[in-house]
């Protein structure tokens, strides 16, 4: 059993406010009729364990959930391929929440990594009421 409950009523997305992309996810989370737990990894401290079974419940590698391309990824570690441990990508993820690839979206069991805010319409239930 994971660390992060699981509830087929409500949606979770680990998002960061300080980015548009953030924003916007989170804009369109909240017009779901789902309950909603939003995780601002900008102001809330997301846990090694967390990010690990984030990344395993993509089917990706933790390093997968770091945008290498970011700015701030690139004036501390460069241009070149990084090689990193586990360890220190989750590190990454906490001490530059900027330098998360997207939103993470848990609707019930499944996780979606946003690309575009506008995804986040496909996995969710809109209002109808």
């Amino acid at each position: 059993m994971g660390t992060i409950a699981k509830n087929k009523r409500e949606v979770k997305l680990y998002y960061n406010s300080n980015n548009s992309l953030g924003q916007q996810a989170f804009a369109y989370v909240q017009a779901t009729n789902k309950d909603v737990l939003a995780i601002d990894i900008s102001k809330t401290k997301v846990t090694g364990t967390q990010w690990t079974e984030l990344a395993k419940n993509l089917d990706l590698a933790v390093a997968d959930l770091v945008d290498k391309k970011h700015p701030n990824f690139k004036e501390a570690y460069g241009s070149e391929p990084v090689n990193l441990k586990e360890t220190d990508w989750i590190k990454v993820l906490q001490s530059e929440p900027t330098c998360l690839k997207g939103p993470v979206l848990i609707n019930g069991s499944r996780h979606y990594l946003i690309k575009t805010p506008s995804e986040v319409s496909k996995y969710l239930p809109s209002e109808t009421h």
